[in-house]
């Protein structure tokens, strides 16, 4: 498939493991990568499994891209959003396998998808854009309103706060917390649990009950496009 995102398909389940380098970085070739594996996952009619490496899902879009100019940035993160959009109306289940650190993109792949379980450990999971110096843009702000508990959106959003994984449950960006060596099986047994589901109902109920989301969203990307070039 990628040597970005490699696919492993069994008894109908197919995880998609981000490799690239030691954060993960999100990068244009990344996200071609993520939407052929979709794509090969829906031919497969696949219940997905995100994960990245021991340590880290990802620390975000890659900063070379966002800081070789506008037009790089503003593509890059339309390109983002629009992958978030598409993981949030995915026909089959969506689980990200946290395996530690998740921040900014990385955290908005935890808000994108369907079941979230992370690890127990030191890593810190949120949205550091205004740590960095980087207004948040209106899909993320969006996406962030919809997911997280609303306690946490602002602080989230606006203080930059960040969170270990016992307190992203609370937050909103993971749904369980287990010990890391029990990651990948606890991502098996949840994608088994939902293989067990009707997957016309799944897929029809999910955008119901996310269709003024993915409409808030198409219309943030526009926002985003504009305000960003």
């Amino acid at each position: 498939m990628s040597e970005l995102i490699s696919y492993h398909l069994e008894d109908g389940i197919a995880t998609l493991t981000l490799n690239n380098g030691k954060v993960n970085a999100i990068s244009p070739d990344v996200i071609a990568a993520f939407n052929a594996a979709l794509d090969q996952a829906v031919t497969d009619r696949a219940i997905v499994i995100i994960t990245g490496q021991p340590g880290i899902l990802s620390g975000g879009y890659d900063l070379k891209v966002m800081t070789a100019g506008p037009k790089e940035a503003v593509s890059l993160v339309t390109a983002g959003s629009t992958l978030a959009r598409r993981l949030l109306s995915h026909p089959f289940p969506v689980i990200v396998a946290c395996p530690g650190h998740a921040v900014a993109k990385g955290a908005f792949l935890l808000l994108s998808a369907d079941y979230r379980i992370g690890v127990d450990g030191p890593f810190s999971i949120g949205l550091n854009e205004v740590q960095i110096g980087m207004t948040m843009h209106h899909a993320g702000i969006e996406l962030a309103r919809d997911r997280l508990r609303r306690s946490a959106f602002h602080r989230s959003v606006i203080n930059g706060e960040m969170f270990d994984p016992q307190t992203a449950v609370d937050a909103g960006f993971l749904d369980k917390v287990v010990a890391a060596e029990e990651l990948q099986g606890a991502a098996l047994a949840a994608a088994r649990q939902l293989k067990k589901i009707n997957m016309t109902a799944h897929k029809n109920t999910k955008l119901k009950v996310r269709k003024a989301l993915l409409e808030t969203l198409d219309n943030a990307i526009i926002q985003d496009q504009e305000h960003l070039g």
